[in-house]
């Protein structure tokens, strides 16, 4: 029992050099994005630029640096990779709300940093906004909506808000659209629909214009066909029933028994 105290102790003490003479930049190198030492989210607005700096502390070598957008690496010029490095987000936009930048150490890339945008904008509509359809069909009304943060949708009727009706009218929301569908389209549905998104930004609407023409009475094309082929074949016997007798009338004139005696 002492000898395999005394060989564990050994293995402690060996294990225990090791772990303290790592080469430092195996153990202690840190990215900072910024300044930032830990992951976090940058608010923007759309038309603004950014800035992001990526630098490696507690270093004892030179260290490559790489960016990524998303998954797609970013290509860098060749001064601006050792040690510190940076990217110029420009012109940004609302696509380019969530989007992340990612630093990571070049020789040990599950050393890294990420920079996600928050592009904070009011809601930005739009959709089909004139529709004509005939009356007892069904009409899909589809507003497309992007916002950030999240907008609290909701549809008008002429300037009124829309009392909705179980069987008649149906709403589908999701991240990106709000869809209003009618059901059996009534004479009575004809009017502007407004798409309205109200947000802590500001309020945006767009108007949809439904008319509700009468239904066409359509005649059913078979009846009319089979009408034409009767029609046509009666014509047809007519001809041929005249044509024999014509054909009779000629036999008799050429009988040369009905010429007149002198």
């Amino acid at each position: 029992m002492a000898w395999n105290s005394s060989v564990i102790m050994q293995m402690g003490r060996f294990l225990l050099l090791v772990i303290l003479y790592l080469p430092r930049e195996m153990t202690s190198s840190v990215l900072t994005v910024n300044g930032k030492t830990e992951n976090y989210i940058l608010d923007t607005t759309p038309g603004s630029q950014v800035s992001l700096i990526c630098a490696v502390q507690n270093h004892t070598r030179e260290e490559e640096l790489l960016w990524y957008r998303e998954e797609g690496r970013v290509d860098l010029k060749s001064g601006n990779k050792i040690n510190s490095s940076s990217v110029c987000v420009s012109s940004i936009s609302e696509n380019d709300n969530g989007i992340s930048f990612t630093c990571r150490l070049g020789r040990d890339p599950s050393v890294s940093i990420s920079v996600a945008l928050n592009v904070i904008f009011p809601p930005l509509l739009s959709g089909n906004d004139f529709q004509t359809v005939e009356e007892g069909s069904n009409v899909k009304l589809v507003c497309s909506v992007k916002a950030n943060p999240q907008a609290q949708m909701m549809w008008y009727k002429n300037s009124s808000l829309l009392d909705l009706e179980k069987s008649h009218h149906q709403i589908q929301q999701t991240s990106e659209s709000f869809q209003l569908s009618i059901t059996k389209v009534e004479k009575s549905d004809n009017g502007t629909y407004s798409c309205t998104a109200k947000s802590s930004l500001q309020t945006e609407s767009l108007d949809f214009h439904l008319i509700v023409k009468d239904k066409t009475v359509s005649v059913p094309a078979e009846p009319i066909i089979a009408a034409c082929v009767v029609i046509f074949l009666t014509l047809c016997f007519g001809l041929t029933a005249r044509r024999k007798k014509i054909m009779e009338l000629c036999m008799k004139d050429k009988d040369p028994h009905r010429e007149t005696a002198l």
